[in-house]
């Protein structure tokens, strides 16, 4: 599975991707959380407003920091 968090760097961003990091290893799910800043890349979902997750390519949420219990329930 691989989670992507789509955003440049903001304190937001930083805290969605810990969040993330949390969720993966409080459920035990085999995940790669991975950053992207490719403002190309980030645009090619559709994003416009950031911090945004993925799972596998498919956009969970944007423009908020999702908690450490809703993205439990999108990778489990």
């Amino acid at each position: 599975m691989k989670i992507e968090i789509l955003g440049m760097g903001c304190p937001k961003c930083k805290k969605l991707t810990e969040n993330a990091e949390k969720a993966v290893a409080e459920s035990g799910v085999k995940a790669e959380v991975v950053k992207v800043e490719d403002m190309d890349k980030i645009v090619s979902y559709g994003i416009m407003m950031t911090p945004a997750l993925a799972v596998d390519g498919k956009v969970m949420c944007c423009g908020k920091i999702a908690t450490v219990d809703e993205i439990k329930k999108w990778i489990c």
